[in-house]
């Protein structure tokens, strides 16, 4: 009887720790099987996340390039303007001071702002361009003559058919004091990139400078078209 007892607790024993056994080999199962699910949920997610990571960065560096590729047309737009060709015709050559008829007129719009207007008309049998800033001095009752500084103002294509007129203006604050110490008589005009001069009369009723010379500027030219 003793020897059955024991027999008896033995096998309810190594039933018990087999039970343990495999409860514990159950909870380990699911939790690498939880951890392996976890970590292949993260890959992909990192791996499907890259590739939009590297679209936008694409794009942003096409952007770049079309930026670039603008401001260079902009730059031969400019350059072109610059040396006096045109998108349609090619490169025209600068209007010959002997080929133009250039005249003065007063132009102000009122007694405070004075302007005068200069003329000029290609009288030549070829286009050209008059594009550009003309050189100006302006001759005194004494002799002397002072160089006219430039308005803060961009050039435009300026090209001149046979028979085409440009102008160009001077602009300055006139002084109704009766005070002036400027007695203009001539305005000297060298067209753009030019080296001739030719001399015009300073107009008649042309309101008094108001400062010194240096307060006169000159703007660029345009077609009157």
């Amino acid at each position: 009887m003793k020897t059955t007892r024991i027999t008896a607790l033995a096998a309810i024993g190594v039933a018990v720790t087999l039970s343990l056994t495999a409860c514990g080999n159950d909870g380990s199962g699911k939790d690498s099987s939880s951890k392996g699910s976890s970590s292949s949920s993260a890959s992909s997610s990192s791996s499907s996340s890259s590739p939009s990571g590297g679209g936008s960065k694409s794009e942003g560096g096409s952007e770049a390039g079309t930026a670039k590729s603008s401001s260079g047309a902009g730059t031969d737009a400019g350059a072109g303007a610059a040396n006096g060709t045109t998108k349609t015709g090619g490169k025209a050559t600068f209007c010959k001071t002997a080929d133009l008829a250039i005249d003065a007129r007063d132009a102000a719009p009122d007694k405070v702002s004075g302007r005068i207007d200069i003329t000029m008309v290609n009288r030549g049998s070829t286009t050209c361009s008059a594009t550009g800033f003309a050189g100006v001095d302006i001759k005194d009752a004494d002799h002397t003559s002072s160089p006219i500084e430039r308005g803060h103002a961009q050039p435009r294509i300026t090209t001149l058919k046979p028979g085409d007129a440009a102008v160009f203006d001077l602009a300055y604050d006139i002084d109704p004091s009766g005070k002036s110490l400027a007695s203009p008589t001539n305005i000297l005009v060298t067209p753009p990139n030019e080296t001739h001069t030719v001399s015009l009369k300073w107009p008649a009723g042309a309101g008094a400078i108001k400062g010194a010379y240096t307060d006169v500027e000159v703007y660029p030219t345009h077609t009157t078209k």
